[in-house]
């Protein structure tokens, strides 16, 4: 007898947002606990690229329940004059998350850092409103990064705030293996 593939029941849409550490670690919490229940999960990384961060490593081993790809380049984004490059890699993983949510195969998308590559002017708040409000009712949307747009904020099912109120970043301890990438 074939095996049944478990759906989530009710699919939301999750906003994690704020000035402090952690947004991206609780969506790829969520995407581990869901795959302790075969549930898939998909990440766009928006605007990260070429950076081996711990979780490509820990995702190729948790593979086909979690599936990370990176759609940006490995340098700063200007946020005053972006490159047409940023642009158009913002667009495209815009579109991807399009095809994924539409494709039926994953249970949760993430869109990593979606919340800056629209406050940076990358891709319009509009289109992700659309695609929040068009995704099939048993997906799960997240969406990370600082400076959710308020039209975001009202329109998710869930918002989480992290606050910044004491970061070892200020007394000169630098990005560490492991814990920051």
């Amino acid at each position: 007898m074939a095996e049944v593939k478990k759906r989530i029941s009710r699919g939301l849409v999750q906003v994690y947002t704020g000035d402090g550490k952690g947004k991206t670690t609780a969506a790829l919490g969520l995407a581990f606990r869901a795959s302790g229940h075969g549930f898939r999960t998909y990440v766009i990384q928006f605007m990260k690229g070429q950076i081996v961060y711990g979780e490509l490593r820990a995702a190729e081993k948790l593979a086909p329940l979690i599936t990370i790809v990176q759609m940006g380049r490995p340098e700063f984004v200007n946020r005053k004059n972006p490159d047409p490059i940023d642009i158009k890699m913002a667009s495209d993983a815009l579109a991807r998350a399009k095809e994924i949510i539409g494709d039926g195969e994953y249970d949760i998308v993430v869109l990593d850092e979606v919340n800056v590559a629209m406050d940076f002017g990358l891709i319009r708040v509009s289109d992700v409103l659309e695609l929040m409000k068009n995704k099939p009712s048993q997906v799960e949307l997240v969406l990370t990064g600082r400076n959710a747009p308020p039209e975001i904020i009202k329109a998710a099912d869930l918002v989480t705030e992290m606050r910044q109120v004491k970061h070892y970043f200020e007394q000169g301890v630098g990005s560490r293996t492991g814990i920051e990438r």
